[in-house]
């Protein structure tokens, strides 16, 4: 098989990741694995293994003729059997399956909250199903809501899966008092909800004040962004929380850190969670997306309503308070990950599911 991942973008979030994890995991198990990013570069350029092929297209506009015949040349060229579109980027695929319909497609759905999804987003996605070999989703629920409203057929639940990168330079050191600190990797996005962990900091500031949190994720300037940086201030948590952006160095970071959180309340499955796990690092995590089926309450960590600030901070008291706890559960998540969430068991299970299809 010869195949290339396509994403919209190098940006450290979720979806690019996987886009880039698969790439360089199937670098050493197929004839040939590429990478095309459609507009944008980011952190991750870096991490592109040098046996995957790289292509950026410098897309400016949603039908850009020049970019799809760019993709055309390169797919003709490497002889691709196979386009893994992740999130947006399927639309691309779709246009270049209508002038070259000999390549399969596979559609990597990385959506954690399809329920606000306009009526449009879902005609779109009806229409162009059928030109889809296949469906990947990243949680069971997603799965069912493929299934039942775009009607396809052939989709699959495949877990994300961490990776380590040893060729990151480390050069993040977080603040605060070293072996008080709690990170957070989560883009400054609304469904990651940080004023769940602004109001937690806030009661964690009176009962344990030499705390800290990290916030490492892209900052995209917006109006969720300037609302997290003004209730930091109207609440009196300059010395409490603390901004990052997006950071490369996730195991130099997590190194650092006691405990891991995520207030999300909406997720597919976390690359975040499960580098929390192969860190093992103690964690206080919402029930949301595929987190239930990682995170077992008081067996690996704490898991807790998205909507219950109040049992977040007592857990997160729990762990604070019991250093045995936080190691026995980072060993127990570690554990978890190692068994049912590595590139290995995801790659036997994916190169399967393309050759049935």
């Amino acid at each position: 098989m010869r195949i290339i991942q396509l994403i919209d973008s190098l940006d450290a979030g979720g979806a690019e990741r996987m886009a880039v994890s698969y790439a360089n995991a199937l670098a050493d198990i197929i004839e040939f694995s590429g990478l095309v990013t459609t507009r944008k570069e980011g952190a991750l350029l870096h991490q592109i293994h040098p046996k995957v092929s790289y292509l950026f297209l410098k897309k400016s506009k949603k039908i850009d003729i020049e970019s799809l015949l760019r993709l055309r040349s390169f797919v003709l060229k490497n002889k691709i059997t196979h386009i893994h579109a992740h999130s947006t980027s399927f639309f691309l695929a779709f246009l270049l399956k209508s002038i070259l319909p000999s390549v399969k497609l596979i559609w990597h759905y990385h959506y954690g909250n399809n329920q606000t999804l306009s009526k449009n987003r879902v005609l779109i996605f009806r229409i162009v199903m059928p030109f889809f070999s296949g469906v990947i989703a990243v949680n069971q629920n997603l799965k069912y809501w493929i299934e039942n409203n775009l009607k396809s057929k052939t989709v699959i639940y495949l877990p994300n899966f961490p990776i380590k990168d040893n060729t990151v330079v480390k050069n993040t050191i977080i603040k605060g008092i070293k072996g008080k600190q709690i990170v957070s990797l989560a883009n400054l996005r609304e469904d990651k909800n940080h004023f769940l962990l602004l109001e937690v900091a806030q009661k964690l500031k009176e009962s344990h004040s030499e705390w800290t949190f990290h916030l490492i994720g892209k900052d995209f300037d917006d109006n969720y962004s300037k609302q997290i940086k003004s209730l930091i201030l109207d609440f009196n948590l300059s010395k409490n929380v603390f901004l990052y952006g997006s950071k490369q160095d996730v195991e130099n970071i997590l190194n650092q850190a006691s405990i891991a959180i995520l207030t999300s309340q909406s997720e597919g499955l976390p690359v975040a969670l499960l580098e929390y796990g192969l860190y093992k690092k103690a964690v206080v995590v919402t029930s949301v997306g595929e987190i239930p089926s990682i995170v077992k309450a008081r067996q690996n960590g704490f898991i807790v309503d998205a909507d219950r600030p109040d049992l977040f901070y007592k857990y997160l008291v729990a762990l604070i308070e019991n250093d045995n706890m936080r190691k026995d559960f980072g060993e127990t998540l570690f554990n978890t990950i190692q068994a049912n969430y590595t590139a290995e068991s995801v790659m036997k299970k994916y190169i399967n599911w393309l050759q049935a299809h």
